[in-house]
């Protein structure tokens, strides 16, 4: 695969993004695609988020990636390239500053549902993505999301090689870490889902999940974190249905915390959000195609007079009448504009 480097997209800690477009002679099937590009002797977080997703496999939720290699500089700096799926959407983040406050609740929904179908087969095939943020999922032209960024991602039950020496290990972004991470520095599902109650906080309120002041040092958060009973505070403008599964999400002892397969039955997001397929919608009830085309009208073969049953008190003269005003040989005026409406 041939491509060229695009512009900067963004930045990251660990790599710098840039649109790819392919090149003459590549493959003109594959879309538009993004490289994470770091200097080859810092890219250990690159080359781990290849193999980790090498392993998770194919996922409609999960970021998909096209190849990685190196690339030579002029000034002769080696760098490794991660090519992955490209988002026009760009990132949850994104959006919330582009909407100015928090989203609507339908939209939460449907984004916190995508979410947790990802998280759901990433913990399904043994593995922790310990790094979930609004900045990691990213929105697609149908309005789709999927999550992405999987350089601090490690196998669920095992330590990486720094953690055999030494237990305690903070990664990730401080703001979405669970009292777990702190305490002990364990990293397995639960703080994934953690994680996901701290977006879906900030998605509603506009606002990071706890509320901290520019006085507020890094050490003081982790002790709220880590120590006491307190947990996030629920947006009092969320439903009873979001408050509650909110409150699934954010029990302090892993053991007790819902799993991302329990949290994908809550009413909050159970059955919302998803696109209808043709098959789905052929099992659905079928939506009216005409003012007489509802179940409960049946009288298309009757006479006038079982007709006026259909039609409440009408007489079969007034029910004439009514449809000969609405019947007419003269052509149609588009061009009268006044009294349009854009239902849109």
């Amino acid at each position: 695969m041939e491509w060229v480097r695009g512009h900067q997209l963004g930045r990251g800690n660990f790599a710098t993004i840039y649109l790819a477009k392919l090149t003459n002679g590549s493959d003109q099937h594959l879309p538009l695609m993004a490289v994470k590009s770091s200097v080859s002797e810092s890219s250990v977080s690159l080359k781990n988020e290849k193999q980790i997703l090498d392993r998770i496999g194919n996922c409609p939720q999960i970021i998909t990636c096209f190849g990685d290699g190196f690339s030579v500089k002029r000034d002769g700096e080696k760098y490794y390239n991660l090519l992955l799926e490209y988002a026009n959407g760009g990132s949850l983040a994104d959006a919330l500053k582009i909407h100015g406050g928090g989203l609507p609740e339908f939209d939460v929904r449907r984004y916190t549902r995508g979410i947790l179908c990802g998280l759901r087969y990433i913990h399904s095939n043994g593995f922790v993505h310990c790094d979930l943020k609004l900045s990691n999922v990213l929105i697609f032209g149908n309005g789709d999301v999927k999550i992405a960024d999987f350089g601090l991602a490690k196998p669920a039950g095992k330590m990486m090689a720094a953690e055999t020496e030494e237990r305690f290990e903070w990664r990730g972004t401080p703001m979405y870490m669970s009292p777990e991470n702190v305490n002990g520095g364990e990293y397995e599902p639960p703080c994934d889902v953690w994680a996901l109650g701290c977006a879906v906080v900030e998605m509603v309120a506009g606002k990071p999940a706890w509320r901290v002041g520019p006085e507020t040092d890094i050490f003081a958060l982790m002790m709220r974190i880590g120590v006491g009973d307190e947990v996030p505070e629920v947006p009092e403008n969320l439903s009873a249905e979001g408050k509650d599964f909110l409150r699934r999400c954010f029990v302090k002892d892993p053991k007790n915390r819902w799993t991302a397969e329990m949290l994908l039955n809550h009413p909050f997001v159970a059955g919302g959000g998803g696109t209808v397929t043709l098959k789905e919608a052929e099992l659905a009830t079928e939506s009216p195609t005409g003012p007489f085309d509802f179940p409960e009208f049946v009288c298309s073969e009757q006479g006038p007079e079982e007709l006026s049953l259909c039609w409440g008190n009408s007489s079969p003269e007034m029910m004439r009448r009514r449809l000969g005003e609405l019947v007419t040989e003269k052509p149609l005026h588009w061009s009268v504009m006044d009294s349009w409406v854009t239902v849109r």
